[in-house]
């Protein structure tokens, strides 16, 4: 059961203030707020069992090991995925430099690299420099006119030449839900390797990456009610056994000598050198069953009812263009006329209103809208559709007077 009431009681947060007001809070594709539970888990582990894991030889260390790992069954039971498929990372860039870095030994000079131009720089940079390296082509799915990929197109897209697919799940901008199913089943058809960033995706959907059949999937867990620090590398194990490590170091290594020689351990260890963030990884768990006893399902349909709500109230606004009325999930991006983004947003911050200005991190956006900069709103489960009110009446009154005013 959806209960609104309770899951705000959840997130203290929201008691707060911004500017002198309460603070309503939209900027939850950035990152989201945290929740009792795995406040909790964070301030349990530094307080009680604030040891490495997988090292010592006491209780403290084994027991907190036992967390660690049980933290990977759940993971990997969320995604429908075995958990040696599940490789612990810093977030969803990290996640997918490790691809991207770790398959470049399979790119050729003229292979393609087949992605988007809504695609986020943590998941289109690397790609640049393998392509560099390696002298490999970058090439871009057709998009509708609204910003949509072109399924009309797919068959000629996924060509011979085409190596890896790589793109966003759901877009961070225009909300999107890409059809990733349909690109999959034509890409393995092919034999051609298919990588997902989800940092959009698995905080707001129900993911079962055998459905999806996707080779990789990536994302952080900052976005999905965990703290910073901690993120998900989901591979097929046939993959992530072909995947070479880039950051070698303690843990990840089964044994070396001093003729520089060595063997590194089977994934996911492999990939895990170095002491990770423990309270983080441990508290990741703690977020994912708050999530789940709500429902992925019902999380998503509670979002698309306030962007729903939000749209209807602001897209007659002849101050204000939308780009993505068609939204697929509970972003929504605007600009307002005759006022920069950036200025917008400080406005509706000293009203206690946070949302994101600029580029979003999408630098070939503008390729799609027109536009390099825009207000993003980010809807999530802890939002009300009285928070949403505050919002439309706030850009209902906006002008640039009242923006200049709060530097003068």
């Amino acid at each position: 059961m959806f209960d609104l009431d309770n899951i705000r009681e959840n997130f203290p947060i929201l008691k707060t203030q911004m500017s002198g007001q309460p603070l309503i809070y939209f900027d939850n594709a950035a990152t989201t707020l945290k929740p009792l539970g795995v406040i909790r888990e964070v301030e349990r582990i530094l307080s009680t069992q604030s040891v490495n894991i997988h090292r010592g030889d006491y209780q403290l260390s084994y027991e907190i090991s036992n967390q660690y790992e049980e933290v990977r069954n759940t993971v990997a039971k969320f995604i429908n995925a075995k958990s040696d498929e599940i490789v612990f990372t810093s977030g969803a860039t990290e996640g997918l430099n490790f691809i991207a870095y770790g398959l470049e030994y399979l790119i050729e000079e003229g292979d393609v690299i087949l992605t988007t131009h809504t695609d986020h720089a943590s998941n289109l940079l690397p790609w640049f420099e393998v392509a560099k390296r390696k002298k490999a082509k970058i090439e871009y799915f057709k998009l509708t006119s609204e910003g949509r990929i072109d399924l009309t197109h797919l068959d000629k897209q996924i060509h011979s030449k085409v190596k890896v697919v790589t793109l966003v799940h759901v877009s961070n901008v225009l909300g999107y839900i890409n059809p990733v199913k349909e690109i999959i089943e034509l890409a393995h058809q092919k034999d051609i390797c298919v990588v997902l960033d989800g940092a959009q995706s698995v905080a707001h959907l129900s993911i079962d990456v055998k459905e999806l059949d996707v080779d990789f999937l990536a994302w952080s867990g900052h976005k999905m009610c965990s703290p910073t620090g901690i993120g998900v590398l989901y591979g097929k194990k046939a993959w992530l056994d072909k995947l070479r490590s880039i950051k070698l170091g303690g843990g990840a290594n089964a044994v070396f000598d001093e003729n520089g020689s060595y063997e590194l351990k089977s994934s996911p260890a492999r990939f895990e050198a170095g002491t990770p963030a423990i309270e983080s990884t441990i508290a990741l768990k703690a977020a994912i069953d708050f999530l789940s006893s709500i429902g992925m399902d019902q999380i998503h349909t509670y979002e698309m009812m306030l962007k729903d709500y939000f749209i209807s109230k602001i897209q007659h606004f002849s101050h204000l263009k939308v780009y993505n009325l068609t939204t697929d999930t509970g972003i929504v991006i605007f600009n307002i006329d005759g006022i920069f983004a950036q200025d917008a947003a400080a406005y509706l911050s000293s009203k206690g209103i946070a949302v994101r200005a600029g580029n979003h991190c999408a630098k070939l956006i503008h390729h799609v809208i027109g536009v390099t900069e825009t207000l993003r709103a980010s809807f999530y489960l802890y939002n009300t559709v009285s928070e949403v009110d505050v919002l439309v009446e706030t850009l209902k009154e906006i002008t640039l007077e009242k923006c200049v005013d709060l530097y003068i």
